[in-house]
């Protein structure tokens, strides 16, 4: 595998609670491809990460491209937005910024030295906007299930997309969930035409989640941002949380508001630069 088509382009690697991106700077040439992002992705490579990202010249704007360690494109990254608003925030030294994605245009503001605050804008609910391969007038409970039909070990996520899909398994105790072991069958399950994010959610009190989740594309992950916006909107839906919480994932906690003036999500969370250079 090559990343030829990135050579003498900037790079930065970054992480969000341990949920690690290569960014690639092709605001002045180079090209992302599947090759290069497996390549880059690979573990067992010179780089290796969940994300690999690309910062570019959008319409008016930078714009944020999304590709997960298998080579796949994905619609939204929450963690990754953070490090592309931190570092674009950095370079005019401004406290806020606007920047595109495959999902629209997201606004963010720094909060601190290295947090940032993310607009992800509304979850998109409806069974058509997930999608879903079924009619479902209610998302809150999905027709999936895990385990013997008569007696099923995991039934009835949420489901909803914040620019890309997922599920949201609630449980009594997220540790002892398998989730290397059925997070690959609900990813590619048919009730998801576009493969999900699956996530196990542990409601800990009306303002503190616990979030575990399989991330389509990378697998296991220390953290998920969209998952995490998923999960705080689904509990609230379902009647278990408020509309603000703190998100305990693998990684550390992020903060999460789905407003109800506006019905956005808020995402707020540290980032961290790792190391950079130039392919």
């Amino acid at each position: 595998m090559s990343t030829n088509s990135l050579s003498g382009q900037r790079y930065w690697l970054m992480d969000g609670l341990g949920n690690d991106f290569v960014i690639a700077d092709l605001r002045r040439g180079g090209r992302m491809t599947g090759e290069a992002a497996r390549a880059l992705g690979d573990r067992e490579g010179p780089f290796g990460c969940d994300q690999i990202i690309t910062l570019e010249e959008g319409d008016g704007l930078p714009r944020m491209g999304i590709w997960n360690a298998d080579g796949s494109e994905a619609g939204a990254c929450g963690n990754a937005a953070r490090c592309i608003a931190w570092l674009l925030m950095e370079e005019d030294g401004e406290a806020a910024v606007a920047f595109g994605t495959p999902s629209g245009v997201l606004m963010a503001e720094r909060i601190g030295s290295t947090r940032v605050a993310v607009d992800m804008g509304p979850p998109r609910l409806s069974w058509e906007e997930i999608p879903l391969a079924e009619a479902h007038e209610d998302t809150r409970y999905v027709n999936v299930k895990l385990g013997p039909i008569d007696a099923p070990v995991l039934w009835g996520p949420s489901a909803v997309s914040m620019g890309n899909p997922h599920c949201v398994f609630f449980v009594d105790d997220v540790e002892t969930q398998k989730l290397d072991r059925f997070g690959p069958l609900v990813e590619h399950h048919p009730m998801f035409p576009e493969g999900v994010n699956v996530s196990v959610a542990q409601v800990r009190s009306r303002h503190d989640l616990r979030v575990r989740t399989w991330e389509r594309g990378v697998g296991l992950t220390k953290a998920c941002g969209t998952a995490a916006c998923a999960a705080l909107v689904s509990a609230a839906r379902r009647r278990l949380t408020g509309r603000k919480a703190t998100v305990e994932l693998d990684g550390g906690t992020l903060g999460i508001e789905w407003r109800e003036e506006d019905d956005r999500v808020i995402m707020a969370g540290p980032v961290r630069l790792n190391g950079q250079g130039v392919f």
